[in-house]
């Protein structure tokens, strides 16, 4: 038996633990737990309208937890997801509001702002990195709040709606969402970002395990110092980093706003931006692993609304085992310390039971 545990395996006793505190969760407040995560899982999976609804919910998770991983690959922790994500989304509704051309084409130039609007907002704490040695993580956290409200100008001055709190709603073809895929999905939110998010993950892949730039991006992740040494630009590889993480996040605002919603709603950063911190975490920052773990959180926030209404059981106890899921992930350090231990001692009762015979 292995005493090192991979990746993969420490996610999953991760979940496990996860949903065993929920299990306790629902006995402490008096409900049965057996009940309350079969209408959790049933409230995701149970036909094919909330399928669509959860696949609906992970696209965008999908999108951010790529973000997260993708920098966390060169040694940065991008807290900004939410600010690039709002921006890739503003700029895509302002095509979407006020420019008028054919519906294929003007979705292509809406997806192309995005991400223009996504990797600035993302080259930007990438250039203070590199060239000033600003954390990332303040400067990230800073732009947030900057996006958030030059969201809320620009929309309060150029794009409101008759209700003050949002812009004006997209028209159906100005939206990801498209009447055969609804159809198909029985009217769910599912709508053409699922495609656009899918082929990030093999885009992302693809860079980090086939490309130079990728291997690069991990060596400065792993050493910047030996990576310097060994003649890779770490600067540019750091402000690179940011800048397609700050991508994808505006893809996701893509994605958000313009299929699962119509419209922005001011002085509000999207959770999904911190949400993706965690889908990244639970996927181990494998693509692959973050496009798992993010159908799975879709399944859970979409089924907690349906076990709150089936059951006496809060939306929030879902929330928790997100949450409680996250820390076990992030604390993974611990479970290896946990299953060497038992190792240890399986080893010595059988050295024990040697020496008597």
């Amino acid at each position: 038996m292995k005493k090192e545990l991979n990746s993969a395996t420490k996610s999953i006793i991760a979940t496990l633990l996860g949903l065993l505190a929920g299990a306790i969760l629902m006995i402490s407040i008096g409900s049965n737990p057996f009940e309350g995560f079969s209408y959790l899982f049933k409230g995701g999976l149970m036909n094919i309208e909330r399928i669509g609804n959860s696949i609906a919910t992970a696209t965008t998770l999908i999108l951010t937890g790529l973000s997260v991983a993708f920098a966390f690959k060169t040694g940065l922790f991008n807290i900004g997801v939410s600010g690039q994500m709002i921006i890739g989304g503003l700029c895509a509704t302002i095509i979407g509001l006020k420019v008028d051309m054919a519906r294929p084409l003007l979705l292509f130039v809406m997806l192309l702002v995005a991400i223009l609007g996504g990797a600035i907002w993302g080259i930007i704490p990438g250039l203070l990195k590199a060239k000033f040695n600003v954390h990332e993580v303040v400067s990230t956290i800073m732009m947030n709040w900057i996006a958030l409200w030059v969201t809320y100008y620009t929309v309060q001055t150029f794009l409101k709606d008759v209700q003050e709190t949002q812009s004006a709603d997209l028209q159906i073809y100005a939206q990801l969402k498209v009447p055969w895929l609804t159809e198909l999905f029985n009217g769910s939110s599912i709508n053409l970002g699922i495609f656009i998010a899918l082929l990030a993950v093999i885009f992302v892949k693809i860079i980090l395990d086939k490309t130079t730039l990728g291997f690069e991006l991990k060596a400065v992740g792993f050493n910047k110092e030996a990576a310097r040494c060994n003649g890779i630009a770490v600067n540019r590889n750091v402000i690179l980093s940011m800048m397609i993480a700050g991508a994808l996040a505006g893809l996701a605002g893509l994605t958000f706003y313009t299929g699962f919603a119509k419209n922005i709603q001011i002085g509000i950063l999207p959770s999904q931006g911190f949400d993706g911190i965690a889908v990244a975490l639970l996927g181990v920052t494998s693509p692959f692993g973050v496009l798992i773990a993010s159908l799975f959180f879709g399944v859970l926030h979409t089924g907690k609304g349906f076990m709150s209404a089936m059951t006496d059981i809060p939306p929030q106890i879902a929330d928790t085992i997100i949450a409680i899921i996250i820390y076990f992930t992030a604390t993974s350090l611990l479970i290896q310390r946990v299953w060497t231990k038992i190792l240890r001692k399986r080893d010595n009762k059988k050295t024990e039971e040697g020496g008597k015979n």
